[in-house]
């Protein structure tokens, strides 16, 4: 199959979710905020209204764009929560957000449809990142299309409990390009609906897998959607220097300068500050080239 776009795709400089508009005419940075007990780096920090609006209040004075709340953790191994666990969590914290900071634009990482339609319902458009590309709900890709709202379209093999069980794959990068190729032409010519595209690191792949996916990123380009790139402090930092998630913000910022100099045009992160200095220095570099 050949996986690439027509050459005369213009990508979006910017992505449209109410009525906020998150510009990409630089890279943008998206600020973690896990409502999780169970996340690999910060699982359990974030549950109580004071430190939610605290940890809110950071990732938007240190400059990110955009405000992920995951309620599932979706880490190597974890087990799903129900579905009335997840959407009380997420809709808590989104409500909290459009409280003290009305104007932010909020993702939801979900792949249940059913939390995407009540959150959206409720509190208003939100971006969905679904780390499942639309494959662990069927629903998926007819209620983001029925609400018109932007959708981040992931790769994974597996499910978050068996993924990194050995992922195999003869080429990682065609067959990664390919799926996402296929899935957001599906989900664009049916719909229109804005897509941004994430290769999956960490999500059914090896060390070796995900290595080779960053170096050949910029190939990612050629299918015409923005790239969002999510590396934050995850085992292909932390397996090759031998050292444990918070010992990783250093790696972590290293492997965001690659995936800026590879063309990401979003960066996902728990660390906002430094992810908005990277930025802001690849930004530097571009404009003296």
């Amino acid at each position: 199959m050949n996986s690439k776009k027509p050459m005369n795709k213009i990508m979006k400089k910017f992505i449209s979710v109410g009525g906020e508009r998150v510009c990409l005419d630089a890279p943008a940075v998206m600020g973690i905020l896990n409502v999780t007990v169970d996340s690999f780096h910060d699982g359990g920090r974030y549950l109580g209204e004071q430190q939610i609006i605290a940890r809110v209040n950071e990732i938007v004075e240190q400059g990110a764009a955009v405000i992920d709340v995951g309620a599932c953790s979706t880490r190597p191994g974890s087990i799903s929560v129900s579905e009335d666990e997840e959407l009380a969590r997420v809709g808590f914290a989104v409500e909290l957000i459009r409280k003290y900071h009305p104007r932010v634009p909020v993702s939801v990482d979900t792949f249940r449809a059913s939390v995407v339609e009540e959150i959206c319902r409720c509190l208003g458009p939100v971006i969905v990142n679904d780390i499942s590309g639309g494959t662990m709900d069927d629903r998926m890709f007819d209620v983001v299309t029925r609400l018109n709202v932007p959708y981040v379209l992931t790769h994974v093999q597996g499910t978050p409990r068996d993924m990194q069980e050995e992922p195999r794959y003869d080429d990682v990068e065609r067959e990664v390009r390919d799926f996402l190729a296929t899935r957001a032409a599906r989900l664009e010519v049916s719909s229109g609906v804005q897509v941004i595209i994430d290769p999956g690191f960490g999500f059914g792949k090896s060390v070796a897998h995900n290595y080779r996916l960053l170096a050949r990123l910029d190939r990612f380009l050629e299918l015409g959607y923005p790239v969002l790139v999510g590396v934050s402090r995850k085992s292909m930092a932390c397996k090759v220097l031998d050292i444990a998630p918070g010992a990783a913000l250093n790696a972590t910022t290293a492997l965001n300068a690659i995936a800026l100099m590879k063309g990401a045009s979003l960066l996902r992160v728990h660390d906002v500050k430094e992810a908005v200095e990277t930025v802001k220095v690849y930004q530097a570099m571009m404009e003296n080239n």
